[in-house]
């Protein structure tokens, strides 16, 4: 099932999300549903609030579908290291049309469950290292645009307000 995605403005999406507790066939199902709603979207990663389930739950593949391997499930993940800097252009699918250059950690570790249950680490670098970042910002109510300048990001939600005003947000 392809979920619509929920845009800025909604609270899920400034709300931390719930701990998974519950490693079920609804949560597998609820995976599955996450990558093709992901996929649907052209994203390379999702986090649960985007599509209005507020989990600690992430689906990421920065291959877009070219490597079924690459498709990693993050279950209240939480980041354990950090290391350099990179600055990169970067967009956030409930925000669609903007993008802003974000600086963030080059190298991440992420510790994580998977859909059953287990506890794992997974290192990324550069587009996976910002993927691991911004979808655990998502399920800490946290949007992309808090890493940039008070000044742009004004200037971010002052367009989309026009937008809702004349209804095509």
């Amino acid at each position: 099932m392809i979920y619509p995605i929920v845009k800025f403005g909604d609270a899920v999406l400034e709300t931390p999300a719930a701990e998974v507790t519950s490693f079920d066939d609804g949560l597998r199902k609820l995976i599955e549903d996450m990558f093709e709603s992901m996929y649907a979207a052209r994203g390379v990663g999702l986090a649960a609030p985007q599509i209005g389930i507020s989990k600690r739950i992430a689906v990421v593949d920065v291959t877009f579908k070219e490597d079924p391997d690459a498709r990693l499930v993050l279950i209240n993940p939480v980041i354990v290291n950090k290391e350099g800097r990179q600055r990169s252009s970067e967009g956030c699918l409930s925000i669609p049309e903007f993008r802003e250059d974000v600086t963030r950690a080059k190298i991440v570790t992420v510790r994580a469950q998977d859909a059953s249950g287990k506890f794992f680490e997974h290192t990324g670098e550069d587009l996976l290292a910002r993927a691991f970042l911004h979808e655990t910002d998502h399920l800490n109510g946290k949007l992309y645009i808090s890493h940039i300048s008070a000044l742009k990001r004004d200037l971010i939600k002052r367009k989309i307000k026009k937008l809702v005003k004349v209804g095509e947000w």
